[in-house]
């Protein structure tokens, strides 16, 4: 490996595509074409000798070598940017960044979020991506299997229920199993979600056979449907059923786990920290935490452990 031909340029280049994970955004944020972009790209994956990216299909993904250098990148670049604010005399500041999906911003994190943080809104595996390669300091995402990685705190545990028009028949049950969704036409996610996954698991488990309603991204478009008498839904119990609406737990399907997420090196940053407290109070004192059956209040860290 030939580190001599290592530049920070070319770094401060990889880390802008990290962000963007598309080579035309990346090219014109730079200002670069894109042939050059892919060529500082290339070179700086020939050098460390390891692919940085593949491709998913139409998706560009990071390698986690492309994790590394990416977070490497924001590192060098964070401590050039200090650096220099000291040399000239002035205070080095940063403003801290959340990355988060459509439903914690909707339903969860209310006063978390405020001019004072940056924003990055992503499905789980770019809230997991922004936390690893350093672009956000914190991020909130449900986890069904916690990362080796990532330090990740549990946050609110919540049931999944089902929502319907006031006056369905299924609304006179305090609870449901899925065995009362039988014959139930539903409004559920695109068949590649998390979320769409795991119910038609549970529903094939369980054989309760299900007519698909209609798809929808995210749950506000969904709970829309269900307002129209589309079809009914199954949605995270934080997500509150608007007026017209009523929403039942199924108490066979698990419960939607969120997590704080930040590196394990970061622990005691004050930016983790300070968003960290903030993504706290924000989840206990959302309207949905009296539906969860767990807030989690973190326990304090023994001395010396990460």
């Amino acid at each position: 490996m030939d580190l001599s031909r290592l530049s920070t340029d070319a770094l401060a280049s990889f880390a802008v595509f990290a962000d963007h994970l598309n080579f035309t955004r990346a090219a014109d944020e730079l200002h670069l074409s894109q042939p050059a972009l892919h060529v500082k790209v290339r070179k700086l994956s020939e050098t460390l000798g390891r692919p940085l990216y593949t491709r998913h299909g139409r998706r560009l993904v990071l390698t986690p070598a492309g994790e590394r250098v990416a977070r490497f990148a924001r590192d060098l670049d964070a401590r050039m940017t200090a650096f220099l604010a000291e040399v000239d005399g002035a205070a080095a500041s940063r403003v801290p960044t959340l990355a988060a999906g459509e439903g914690a911003y909707l339903y969860l994190l209310g006063d978390a979020v405020h001019p004072g943080v940056r924003l990055i809104n992503g499905d789980r595996a770019r809230t997991l991506t922004a936390v690893r390669t350093g672009r956000a300091d914190v991020g909130v995402a449900v986890l069904d299997v916690l990362p080796g990685d990532v330090e990740a705190e549990p946050l609110a545990s919540y049931p999944q229920t089902l929502v319907m028009p006031d006056g369905h028949p299924l609304t006179a049950r305090p609870r449901l199993t899925l065995a009362d969704l039988a014959g139930a036409a539903l409004v559920v996610p695109p068949p590649t979600g998390p979320h769409r996954i795991t119910l038609e698991r549970a529903l094939r488990a369980a054989e309760v056979p299900w007519t698909l309603a209609v798809e929808a991204e995210g749950w506000p478009l969904m709970l829309h449907f269900v307002s129209l008498r589309v079809g009914l839904a199954v949605v995270n119990g934080c997500v509150p059923p608007p007026p017209g609406l009523a929403a039942r737990e199924i108490i066979d399907l698990p419960a939607v786990p969120y997590y704080a997420l930040h590196l394990p090196g970061r622990a005691d940053d004050p930016l983790v920290t300070g968003l960290l407290t903030a993504v706290r109070t924000a989840v206990r004192s959302t309207p949905c935490a009296s539906r969860s059956p767990s807030i989690s209040t973190p326990r304090p860290r023994p001395s010396g452990t990460s």
